[in-house]
């Protein structure tokens, strides 16, 4: 009991003096040994390597589990998995239960039902894209977060000990300092010297040994790298997989619909040529009119017929009605009648006798061709 106290009390003397000498040393009225330039330098690299990998692990666990609540049972989960020693059992995907609810309310209605067999479809892929994000998970948290938790919660806390301890070393050093010059007596004075020489031994010492696992960073950083490319190949497997399974439900949904509703689903539309822009439609595929720049030749009472293709180039401009105009959206022509836009560009605008109202010829330069009026801001 009497050791026990002794060593706390010496102990208590030991935290007392250091904040005196800390406290000293930020008012200025006590001297600092500085570290040497490059430990100080990998000390700065080290502190940047943590708050970084700190950051990028936080919003990489974001990434893939963006549910705070299941984000926190999950990390839960997994250390009672970790305590136990035991697999962490593979958990069930958004995907794959949204999948297995519409298998199941397939069931319900009718497989044989157009609504049944559609489910059954579509829920088959969903679960295979709840596969393929488990899959994604599980290799993101293996190859990836792994690593860098492994370091923030292993190498990082033995180097910030041996830091702190290193910080220690140093004030025990710069009160031994403060000591020698504070001795009056030559007996006093030698005493102070012993444990300066000491104190430096055990700096010198703890200085080295920080150095060395700072040095270790650059390991770190290439055992990083690694695990970053891995992550990128990971996703990158993911999203083919992603956009495999969709094409393929695509085609298969297209097929289903035309099977069953042949006149509703005669024409399908790739959505890869929608556009925001409008939809100009051409003057010459219009039943019932005339090509811009072609007199009519119907008569009272007969049927109005196409007198024939649109020869731009004959199109001669008139000698007034000219007008500028600025392109609002990229066009391209659809036949040598047309003149391909730019956005954002001039070209001279002017219209023609029995031309279709929703296009004028526009000019740039030597080219002349048909142009849609939705396409155009009209300038005065």
């Amino acid at each position: 009991m009497d050791f026990n106290l002794k060593k706390l009390t010496s102990d208590a003397g030991v935290f007392f003096t250091r904040a005196v000498q800390f406290t000293e040393e930020k008012l200025g009225s006590a001297e600092k040994t500085e570290l040497d330039a490059h430990l100080e330098n990998l000390i700065a690299r080290a502190d940047c390597t943590k708050n970084w990998t700190e950051k990028i692990f936080r919003q990489t666990e974001v990434l893939l589990q963006p549910n705070p609540i299941d984000h926190t049972g999950a990390r839960i989960e997994e250390f009672f998995y970790e305590k136990l020693d035991k697999k962490i059992p593979s958990r069930t995907t958004n995907g794959e239960l949204l999948g297995q609810y519409m298998l199941d309310a397939a069931k319900d209605f009718g497989p044989g039902t157009p609504y049944g067999s559609t489910l059954i479809t579509v829920g088959e892929y969903q679960r295979r894209l709840g596969g393929a994000e488990r899959e994604f998970l599980q290799t993101s948290a293996i190859n990836f977060l792994t690593p860098l938790r492994n370091f923030l919660e292993g190498d990082w806390r033995t180097i910030s000990k041996e830091r702190r301890l290193l910080e220690n070393r140093r004030l025990d050093l710069d009160i031994c300092k403060a000591r020698v010059k504070k001795a009056k007596q030559a007996e006093a004075k030698a005493a102070a010297e012993q444990e300066l020489r000491v104190a430096q031994t055990e700096f010198d010492r703890q200085a080295e040994v920080t150095r060395l696992l700072l040095e270790g960073i650059s390991s770190t950083h290439v055992n990083h790298l690694r695990c970053l490319h891995e992550f990128v190949e990971a996703q990158a497997t993911y999203y083919a997989q992603c956009h495999q399974y969709m094409q393929e439900l695509q085609k298969e949904l297209s097929s289903a619909n035309s099977d069953m509703y042949p006149n509703s689903f005669a024409s399908n539309v790739n959505p890869s040529t929608s556009a925001s822009c409008p939809s100009p439609i051409s003057s010459a595929t219009l039943p019932g009119v005339s090509p811009p720049g072609l007199a009519s030749t119907s008569t009272p009472g007969s049927a109005r017929e196409p007198s024939g293709p649109l020869k731009i180039q004959d199109v001669q401009p008139p000698s007034t009605g000219h007008r500028k105009a600025k392109v609002l959206y990229d066009y391209d022509a659809h036949d040598t009648s047309e003149l391909s836009l730019l956005a954002d560009e001039l070209i001279t605008v002017y219209t023609v006798p029995g031309m279709d109202p929703d296009w004028l010829v526009g000019e740039r330069g030597n080219q002349k061709g048909k142009v849609p009026v939705t396409y155009l801001e009209l300038l005065s």
